[in-house]
């Protein structure tokens, strides 16, 4: 689901620097977000579950009443890159239902997809050292930010290669429970199309994420509270 042409993915890319990220240990979280999908509120929530064996289990939801939303990335850590293994793409939009599943087999270099999606999109297609899927930019760019590193990525993601850059556009206030943190402010255009995330160091993802569409905000999450 990508944002530009799905619903979810944010941010979507992989790290064409990604050997230099910092050693950054992941933690086990769960994020609960206050969203606002396609003009109504709706609830939120990013995780991260360790599946064991240097495997973890990213998470992302978006519920309302026209709108059930869910990605998951199975990824491992390997040289200080966030590297996917296996993916779900799940929505459920009024009456119109979306299943679309993804393999990253590293040992072939070769990514493949399966379900809702067209055959010229299925795969399979070359893998390079650094690629992701769109969904774990989120945890990527947190540390990136973070480490002052350059933004530039590649997205290897529903049979399509395409290299993303961000750059920081400000330094902005948000409040998350009660509590105000500075934030960076990053963006990436493409088209009529923008996606601003804001960074805060202390939490391992986006504190806030909108996507903006023909100079309307689409999709918008903040962080209502971390645990």
């Amino acid at each position: 689901m990508n944002l530009l042409n799905r619903p979810l993915t944010w941010v979507a890319a992989a790290a064409l620097s990604m050997a230099s990220l910092p050693a950054m240990a992941l933690q086990p979280f769960k994020a609960d977000y206050q969203a606002s999908y396609m003009g109504m509120q709706a609830n939120g929530t990013m995780t991260l579950t360790s599946e064991g064996a240097n495997k973890w289990r990213y998470s992302l939801n978006v519920k309302n009443q026209l709108a059930d939303l869910s990605q998951n990335t199975v990824f491992e850590e390997a040289n200080g890159r966030l590297r996917p293994l296996t993916s779900s793409d799940r929505s459920v939009l009024l009456v119109k239902k979306r299943n679309v599943d993804a393999t990253y087999n590293w040992s072939s270099n070769q990514a493949s997809w399966t379900g809702d999606i067209k055959p010229d999109r299925r795969g399979p297609v070359a893998l390079k050292a650094g690629d992701m899927d769109a969904l774990l930019i989120n945890l990527a760019i947190a540390r990136d930010v973070a480490a002052g590193k350059p933004l530039n990525y590649r997205m290897v993601d529903e049979g399509r290669i395409k290299p993303m850059s961000y750059k920081v556009i400000g330094q902005e206030k948000i409040t998350v429970a009660g509590k105000s943190y500075d934030a960076t402010k990053v963006s990436r255009v493409d088209g009529n199309k923008e996606q601003i995330a804001w960074i805060v160091k202390e939490f391992p993802v986006p504190a806030r994420l909108l996507q903006r569409e023909g100079g309307k905000d689409a999709l918008d999450l903040t962080i209502k509270g971390m645990n």
